[in-house]
C-alpha cells in the first residue's frame, strides 16, 4: 500500500537515491541534490512515498519570496508501482497520477497560499514535459493559472499558481482508496 511520510535524517534512502541516479534522475540522486539543496531556504518540508514499504518517490515543498513552491524534486520510479500514470492528457487532467493523488495534497497540507509550481523547457528530469504538457493542460482546467516567469534556480522559470480549492474540488471526485 501507499504511505507517503516528511524525509528525516533517519529514512534509508540508499536504494532510492541509487535507483534515482541510475535513470538520470539527477535531483534525486543523493541527498545533497534532493534534501540538502533547501537548507537555506525559510521553510522546507520533503516528503517520501513508499510503496509496500519500499520507497519509490519524492517531493518537496519550500517557501519562496510570493509564497510557497510545491512539487520540487518530484521523482517517481513509476515501474515499482502497481500502475503506471501520468501518461496521458486525460490522467494529467483527470488526477489520476501519483502527483494529483499524494504529493499536491501533502504540500498543500503542509504549504499556505499562494503556491506556485515552477517548470522550464529543459531537458532536466521531466522538466520540459511539465513545461509544454501538464502545466499547460491543468491550466485548461481551472487548475493551474501562469502567474509569472523570472529567473530562479539558474533558469527563466515559468511559475504556475495553484487554484487549491479548484483542484482540491476536482480531486475529491476521483480520489483513490486506500
Amino acid at each position: 500500500m501507499y504511505n507517503i511520510i516528511p524525509w528525516t535524517e533517519d529514512l534509508d534512502l540508499t536504494d532510492f537515491y541509487s535507483e534515482a541516479g541510475r535513470r538520470g534522475f539527477v535531483n534525486n540522486a543523493n541527498q545533497r541534490a534532493m534534501i540538502d539543496c533547501f537548507r537555506n531556504e525559510r521553510e522546507w518540508r520533503v516528503w517520501i512515498l513508499y510503496y509496500n514499504d519500499k520507497p519509490v518517490g519524492s517531493v518537496g515543498a519550500h517557501s519562496i519570496e510570493e509564497g510557497y513552491r510545491i512539487c520540487a524534486r518530484t521523482c517517481i520510479l513509476s515501474d515499482l508501482l502497481p500502475l503506471n500514470t501520468l501518461r496521458t492528457r486525460n490522467q494529467i487532467v483527470s488526477h489520476q497520477h501519483i502527483t494529483a493523488q499524494y504529493f499536491m495534497p501533502a504540500c498543500i497540507e503542509w504549504a499556505k497560499d499562494p503556491m506556485y509550481i515552477t517548470s522550464h523547457p529543459s531537458d532536466v528530469g521531466t522538466q520540459r514535459l511539465v513545461h509544454t504538457v501538464w502545466g499547460p493542460s491543468l491550466e485548461k482546467t481551472g487548475v493551474l493559472t501562469r502567474a509569472f516567469e523570472k529567473e530562479y534556480r539558474g533558469h527563466v522559470q515559468t511559475f504556475w499558481q495553484l487554484n487549491t480549492g479548484v483542484f482540491l474540488e476536482q480531486l475529491d471526485k476521483v480520489k483513490w482508496k486506500q
